[in-house]
């Protein structure tokens, strides 16, 4: 069982494998820390944030890589984070300066599978949501994978609306079928809900 200290970063979204997010760093504690990330120094991983508990995050985290930063107008850092691989978070203790340094183990990532059949339907829902969330899509410059089942999944997971405790029942799971499933319920239930009104 061989773990790894990683620097930990808390925040609202979910960040999963090949997933990318954009967030807003302001506070110096946080620049210095993505300072110390960029040198080397330490890997990142991304956690949704939990209040009032031992961890500061949920322990399904995901590490990640920043693959892109630029100052705003606002002088605040924006960066662009990329998820790479699956951890739980054992523990974590703050620094003096307040940053969160996780020890961390690593965990599986859901395989690629190829989407088929049905499920086709929920790829072809996520080109929509793009289409009309472009900024988002901006994030993955073309680099966009729906024809595999995980990938899909994964995205779906990242955007969808959900308690964070449903979100991680789904991603316990050691595949995407149960999301596949649950994902493709609730478009054809929007769908019924859409002929009748």
């Amino acid at each position: 069982m061989h773990t790894q200290e990683m620097a930990l970063l808390t925040h609202d979204s979910l960040l999963l494998p090949e997933g990318r997010v954009e967030i807003r760093v302001i506070d110096p504690r946080y620049l210095s820390m993505i300072a110390e990330i960029l040198k080397g120094h330490y890997s990142l991983v991304f956690g949704m944030s939990k209040a009032n508990c031992e961890l500061p995050c949920y322990e399904m985290a995901t590490q990640c890589e920043i693959i892109d930063f630029n100052q705003l107008d606002d002088e605040s850092l924006g960066i662009v984070l990329e998820g790479k691989q699956r951890v739980r978070v054992l523990s974590a203790a703050q620094r003096r300066d307040g940053v969160w340094i996780s020890r961390v183990l690593r965990s599986h990532n859901w395989q690629q599978e190829p989407i088929y059949g049905e499920f086709e339907l929920i790829s072809a829902a996520l080109e929509q949501f793009y289409e009309v969330n472009p900024d988002l899509f901006g994030l993955y410059e073309n680099d966009v994978h729906l024809e595999d089942a995980s990938w899909v999944s994964q995205r779906w997971l990242e955007v969808l609306p959900l308690y964070n405790q449903d979100k991680l029942r789904l991603l316990n799971q050691p595949n995407c079928h149960k999301t596949m499933n649950f994902v493709l319920e609730l478009i054809k239930s929007h769908a019924r809900d859409n002929q009748h009104s």
